[in-house]
């Protein structure tokens, strides 16, 4: 290369590039940002400024709009979400990390076959089953309950997790595995003493995964509870109804937790990330 070559500037198809790239960068960025950023300011907005044609970015801020939304049973609804969350997450990995540990570790006959089938539990839409579920339901006493709607939304996310966790076994090498047999561990040692702590950023991502997919899940839950609402389910029948200030402080109530829990587990997502560059 000559010295002439080292000191010659890059090409306009360069820089254009870069500005073509970092354009897609932020109409992205805007595309997942703005409805949250509009989300917060509207929620704290003042019925004034809401509704003044002039203003787009409101002046003036107050918490009675969330007051009003928490006094309709937000509260109650919001604490419902969690907890129907939480069971959730926990019943999906209850049954999904043992069936993905042995869909990545064990070889069978229909082992194809058996997740093609797993996949296909999900085609159905919860609209045809819903009016079976809730008579079942009401026959095992299940019906507007808490413990009923994480049951449904298990149905609804084992599927994937047994699918994403056995992936995130397979990235563990088996290595590992046997040299623990050598030294004596027998395979449930080995699993949550090797395994497992290698596969917690991709077991978490999962986690988030199934959290959020039950929390934001408002068919089941609108049509399994009366009165033990999660709070998408409350949002479509109490809050849909009130003044579009209350709505935007209802989205804010929506979005919160979900960004609270993955600002939590986000180092765990970079972790795995990192392993899957690796």
């Amino acid at each position: 290369m000559s010295g002439s070559d080292i000191g010659e500037k890059p090409p306009v198809r360069y820089y254009l590039s870069r500005l073509l790239f970092a354009g897609i960068v932020l109409i992205t960025c805007s595309w997942v940002l703005l409805p949250i950023v509009m989300s917060i300011l509207y929620a704290f907005s003042t019925p004034k400024d809401f509704y003044s044609p002039t203003e787009v970015i409101p002046l003036h801020y107050t918490f009675a709009n969330i007051k009003k939304l928490l006094d309709l049973g937000a509260a109650q609804a919001t604490m419902n979400s969690v907890i129907v969350a939480c069971m959730t997450v926990a019943f999906s990995f209850i049954l999904g990390l043992p069936a993905g540990y042995a869909f990545a570790r064990f070889a069978f006959k229909g082992k194809d076959s058996l997740k093609l089938l797993i996949i296909g539990l999900r085609m159905f839409p919860m609209l045809i089953i819903a009016v079976p579920l809730v008579t079942l339901y009401i026959r095992l006493g299940l019906n507007d309950t808490l413990l009923g709607v994480a049951l449904a939304h298990t149905t609804m996310a084992l599927p994937f997790v047994i699918l994403i966790t056995s992936s995130i076994f397979v990235s563990v090498p088996i290595e590992l595995e046997e040299a623990a047999f050598v030294f004596g561990l027998d395979r449930t040692q080995t699993f949550f003493r090797i395994t497992l702590p290698l596969a917690l950023p991709g077991l978490t991502a999962a986690a988030i995964f199934t959290f959020i997919m039950s929390w934001n899940e408002v068919f089941m839950a609108a049509v399994l509870t009366l009165t033990n609402r999660t709070l998408p389910a409350f949002i479509l029948t109490s809050a849909m109804a009130a003044p579009d200030f209350i709505k935007f402080a209802a989205s804010f109530i929506m979005i919160l937790p979900a960004l609270i829990f993955v600002f939590i587990a986000r180092k765990y997502l970079i972790s795995m990330w990192g392993i899957t560059i690796r």
